[in-house]
């Protein structure tokens, strides 16, 4: 029989959840309604006036080509981080699961890119694969790959997956090392002793158990990748070569900070929300099936 929380004044309980909610209202309320106001707004070119335009914004936005393309790069983008970085972290949580020698020191160095900046990280990652200085690139042209993303469009979006994975597989590992610690051991002994193999155990007894762990994990690994992976992108590529890794939180900045349409890039923040909004909550009605509690 589970115990029930009893308060000693009636208040003790709005007073405890206040600070959340203030930081919520303020943070986020507050901001989202500001950009869904200014998105309904246009201002002239010197920033003197600014008039409502109803969805005027909206309609420029959706009747430009390349906005399209900017949200097809922005999934393939986003798919392609997620699957990485989870496969990646899944597969290095295994090996530290098991008893080896030196696994503290393992599972540590393991958890230090993520206490890199994400702009630090992109300036590391186009250090190794600069086309005339990198070591990495030197490797490529030996193979005899041209590497150059600096012109090629699908190199540069190779390289920002690659550096924005990195970047979060350290995450994913200490969740998925956890939860594979909270799997009890007699479960695997037990199939063990039934015959079944490391890979046959794994995909139907251990995969199986992570489902909930892996559901989190792949809700945070989405949103990373729509919105934390701005400095990424803008430390390597700065969305080009020719667009070609512009996402639309990038694309929102460009428009907004260095463009000076804060209509348009209002509108485009709106919409991005709406998106990642849209894709969580498809994710919780189907996918969310599957997890196994």
């Amino acid at each position: 029989m589970q115990k029930r929380a009893v308060f000693g004044h009636r208040l003790l309980p709005y007073l405890l959840l206040a600070p959340q909610i203030a930081v919520t209202l303020v943070f986020f309320y507050w901001p989202a309604s500001q950009a869904v106001w200014q998105s309904f707004l246009l201002q002239d070119a010197f920033g003197l006036s600014t008039r409502f335009v109803w969805f005027e914004n909206y309609r420029a936005l959706f009747s430009d080509p390349a906005y399209y393309n900017t949200i097809v790069v922005t999934f393939v983008f986003s798919a392609a981080v997620s699957a990485l970085s989870l496969s990646i972290a899944l597969l290095l949580a295994v090996m530290a699961d098991k008893p080896l020698r030196g696994a503290t020191a393992y599972r540590t160095l393991l958890i230090w890119p993520y206490a890199v900046a994400p702009a630090v990280a992109g300036v590391l990652w186009i250090f190794m694969f600069q086309p005339s200085l990198g070591i990495l690139a030197r490797g490529l042209r030996t193979l005899g790959v041209d590497w150059n993303p600096l012109l090629d469009g699908t190199h540069a979006m190779i390289l920002v997956i690659m550096a924005a994975a990195w970047k979060q597989i350290s995450y994913n590992f200490l969740f998925f090392l956890a939860g594979l610690q909270a799997i009890p051991k007699s479960v695997i002994e037990a199939a063990a002793i039934d015959g079944a193999r490391p890979v046959r155990r794994f995909w139907t007894i251990v995969f199986p158990l992570l489902s909930p762990t892996t559901f989190f994990l792949l809700v945070v690994n989405i949103v990373y990748a729509f919105f934390d992976t701005f400095g990424i992108i803008d430390a390597m590529t700065g969305g080009g070569p020719s667009k070609a890794t512009e996402t639309l939180v990038y694309k929102v900045y460009q428009d907004g900070r260095l463009g000076g349409d804060l209509g348009g890039s209002a509108a485009q923040s709106v919409i991005l929300m709406v998106i990642v909004i849209a894709l969580t909550a498809v994710q919780f009605r189907y996918i969310e099936r599957r997890v196994t509690y």
